[in-house]
């Protein structure tokens, strides 16, 4: 994968959404699924130091979930539209509020549609977990 990101250098942004979309033409069976109340980063956390040592970065698909490894594949649908999903990359812990499930960059946010409400009802499936 590295040769191939020397020649065609593409965005960690890029790759997710083109495995999200071969994991829509592929039968997949998640490895767990759980159901509950998603949220999303605020914009003053932008450069700060996420679990796996990045920096938060609002453009990228990513999130913080409690148990999922990180590095894992996560697949965010509202419940209330589960044609309306997105898939993230677990870069971070949390969240620390009762009842929410994960926390989404706000990329994700918006692709799923709720910046404006800030939270909605998910099912959350992990779909591939990192190499180790």
């Amino acid at each position: 994968m590295r040769s191939l990101c020397l020649i065609y250098p593409m965005s960690k942004s890029l790759i997710i959404l083109i495995m999200g979309f071969l994991c829509l033409f592929v039968t997949v069976s998640a490895y767990s699924q759980e159901k509950g109340i998603a949220s999303f980063y605020t914009d003053a956390l932008k450069g700060k130091k996420m679990a796996n040592g990045d920096r938060y970065d609002p453009d990228d698909l990513t999130c913080a979930h409690l148990t999922a490894p990180l590095g894992s594949i996560i697949k965010v649908a509202r419940k209330d539209n589960p044609d309306h999903s997105v898939m993230v990359i677990v870069t971070d812990r949390g969240p620390y509020v009762d009842g929410r499930i994960i926390d989404l960059s706000k990329r994700a946010a918006e692709e799923l549609g709720i910046l404006e409400n800030g939270v909605t009802e998910v099912v959350v499936a992990l779909i591939k977990k990192p190499r180790v």
